[in-house]
C-alpha cells in the first residue's frame, strides 16, 4: 500500500466544507432552471442559489491562500509522473473553472439580467457590467454550460479518489478524510 501524506486540518475543513456549498448550489441551480415553473415561481431557490455560490468566491480566495502558504501532501510514489501531472491539471481545472469561472459566469450572467446577488444574505455584490437584454441568452448559455462541464469535473473527482482508494489501496482519499492522519 502506497502512503500519502496528510492535509491541514484547515485545508481539510476548506475543501469539505467548499464542497458541500458548491454541491448545494450546484443542485439548487440546477432545480431552479430546470423545474422552474414547478419549484422556483417566486425565485426563492435562485435567490439561495446565488447567496451559496457567490460565497464560494470570497472562500476561494482563502482557500488558495492557505494552499499557497500550504503546500499540498506529496502523491503516492506508485503514481507516474503521467498520472501526477493529471493530478495537478485536474485540480487546476476544480480550482479555475468550479470555483472562479462558474460563479463569475453566474454574477456576469445576473449582471446583465439586472438581478441582484446578495452574498450568504449580508450584502449585494456590485453588478460586473450594465445590464445588456442582448447578452442575456450567450451568457445564459455559458453559465448554463460552464455548470455541466464542473459537474463533470466534479464527478471525476470522486471518481479517481475513490478510484485510490478501493483499486490502487493507496492514502490519497484518507489524507483528506476528516479525522485521519496519514504519515
Amino acid at each position: 500500500m502506497a502512503k500519502a501524506g496528510s492535509y491541514t486540518s484547515t485545508a481539510k475543513l476548506l475543501h469539505w466544507g467548499m464542497a458541500l456549498l458548491w454541491i448545494g448550489a450546484w443542485c439548487i441551480g440546477m432545480l431552479a432552471t430546470h423545474w422552474r415553473d414547478e419549484l422556483n415561481g417566486h425565485h426563492e431557490l435562485t435567490f439561495l442559489h446565488k447567496a451559496m455560490a457567490s460565497t464560494l468566491l470570497f472562500l476561494v480566495v482563502a482557500r488558495i491562500a492557505w494552499r499557497l502558504s500550504h503546500p499540498a501532501p506529496a502523491l503516492p510514489e506508485t503514481m507516474s509522473p503521467f498520472m501526477k501531472r493529471g493530478a495537478l491539471v485536474g485540480h487546476i481545472l476544480l480550482y479555475v473553472v468550479a470555483l472562479v469561472g462558474l460563479p463569475v459566469s453566474g454574477w456576469y450572467w445576473s449582471s446583465v439580467a439586472d438581478k441582484p446577488i446578495i452574498v450568504a444574505g449580508l450584502f449585494t455584490l456590485p453588478p460586473l457590467v450594465a445590464p445588456d437584454k442582448d447578452l442575456y441568452d450567450l451568457v445564459k448559455w455559458i453559465h448554463t454550460y460552464t455548470a455541466w462541464l464542473c459537474g463533470a469535473l466534479v464527478g471525476g473527482h470522486v471518481l479517481v479518489a475513490l478510484k485510490h482508494h478501493f483499486i490502487e489501496r493507496d492514502d490519497v482519499l484518507k489524507g483528506m478524510l476528516p479525522g485521519q492522519n496519514v504519515r
